[in-house]
């Protein structure tokens, strides 16, 4: 007798490598090329990389997929991983500079993922607003290249903001494996 299941089957795009999200020729995030020379060109290579796979993680879904909650309680949901990390590069700009810090984007504490709801309006502006704090957090770090340059009120190296802005997305991007596997069973590093 066959038994129904809310968990789908688990499955992969690609065929070379069946733990992959994608084959290697398909991966964009596979530049085919030589390693970054210097630790600036690194460390930018591997936030490049996090950042394209938790777009590729979100890819193919419609607003109900990336809303859908985890397990309870969380509140978490892929919109929500894609609206924190704009919140988040937003706050990384009060850490660079000494004025006052921004303004939240979304509101109290966890409003972040608690609006992340199944609307392509809301999508479509947690994309927009990733897109733009990202590009304004990189433009501001871009006018200290020395990783030893302490920037901000509290003194901070620029080698940490950008280690932590990895380590921020690599954490997330673990949480998009998971939260994707539940909504269609797709696996993949």
């Amino acid at each position: 007798m066959c038994r129904m299941s809310d968990r789908p089957a688990r499955w992969t795009q690609a065929t070379v490598y069946p733990d992959m999200w994608a084959d290697p020729d398909d991966d964009p995030r596979d530049s085919g090329g030589n390693s970054p020379d210097g630790e600036l060109a690194t460390l930018h290579d591997y936030l490049t990389g996090y950042r394209l796979t938790l777009r590729m993680k979100c890819e193919g879904l419609d607003a109900e997929q990336l809303a859908r909650r985890s397990v309870p309680p969380s509140t978490m949901s892929l919109l929500g991983l894609v609206r924190h990390l704009a919140e988040v590069e937003r706050n990384w700009r009060s850490w660079i500079g000494d004025g006052d810090p921004l303004p939240k984007l979304y509101g109290a504490r966890d409003a972040d993922f608690d609006g992340a709801v199944a609307e392509q309006a809301v999508v479509d502006a947690a994309y927009m607003d990733l897109a733009r704090e990202q590009a304004a957090t990189d433009a501001a770090l871009a006018a200290h290249p020395d990783l030893g340059e302490r920037v901000g009120k509290d003194g901070i190296a620029v080698r940490e903001l950008l280690v932590h802005r990895i380590e921020e997305y690599a954490r997330h991007c673990g949480h998009a494996d998971l939260l994707r596997e539940c909504v269609d069973g797709r696996v993949g590093q």
